[in-house]
């Protein structure tokens, strides 16, 4: 795709819409929401990597309530044209349909490549990837099987959303500062994972969250890691100009 002259492409990710608490969550949100009416005023296409909620799980018939205005105004968005893509996160993980079907927003599970004025982009939420934390891949396997799915939509959603969100909002992600702490970058995961990838063919970027750190690591002589940071703390997003990648903070 060729962006047209005077559009940009928007990235953002982990908002943890929910913790930890309504009230701190809707000061959020709103920050948020007004991100993406003005994106929307110049945006080609708008890339939500993951962990859009704390917590969100999709019965037949039931869905978390709350976040209108985040829907309202990815609905409106969408309506207009312009092509949103989410990538489920961590804490996002049992999208099934309805953002599909209610929003006309496109759904992956996994990274994707998109081609945008000749950069290849891989983009991808990047809970999972890279080398290590294998007791949460073998976790991550469990929460997604159908099997284990089907038996937790027979909580009732009173039941089974309150719970997933107090074991939620127990993340450190959300409760401390513990796992968003930089690890140099021969030790960051995720631009483990991107050099691992450069052996295979040439990515210009990779774009990913997860990590709520804010990041530009360079992993090849015309490559690079951008990792997004979060809309907890940093603020922080992503735009394509169709000629370079900048990290910009909301203000």
């Amino acid at each position: 795709m060729q962006i047209p002259e005077g559009k940009k492409i928007y990235f953002a990710s982990d908002n943890h819409l929910g913790a930890p608490n309504q009230d701190e969550s809707l000061i959020r949100e709103k920050k948020f929401v007004a991100f993406l009416d003005k994106a929307k005023e110049d945006a080609a296409a708008i890339f939500l990597l993951g962990d859009l909620f704390d917590f969100w799980f999709e019965y037949k018939e039931v869905v978390p309530k709350g976040f209108v205005r985040t829907l309202g105004k990815l609905a409106e968005i969408s309506d207009s044209g312009i092509p949103i893509f989410f990538f489920v996160g961590n804490h996002d993980l049992w999208m099934d349909d309805y953002f599909q079907k209610e929003l006309g927003i496109e759904v992956f599970h996994k990274p994707q490549k998109f081609v945008y004025n000749d950069k290849h982009f891989l983009i991808g939420h990047g809970d999972g990837l890279g080398p290590g934390d294998l007791g949460y891949k073998r976790m991550k396997k469990v929460f997604t099987n159908p099997f284990s799915k089907w038996l937790y939509r027979w909580l009732h959603p009173d039941i089974g959303v309150r719970l997933a969100k107090h074991l939620s909002v127990k993340n450190k992600l959300i409760s401390g500062d513990e796992d968003a702490k930089f690890l140099g970058e021969d030790q960051e995961w995720l631009a483990l994972y991107a050099k691992k990838k450069l052996e295979e063919k040439h990515w210009d970027h990779f774009i990913f969250g997860h990590r709520h750190l804010p990041m530009e690591i360079k992993v090849g002589p015309k490559s690079t890691y951008h990792n997004l940071g979060d809309w907890i703390v940093h603020y922080t997003y992503g735009v394509f100009d169709g000629d370079k990648f900048e990290l910009k903070k909301w203000d």
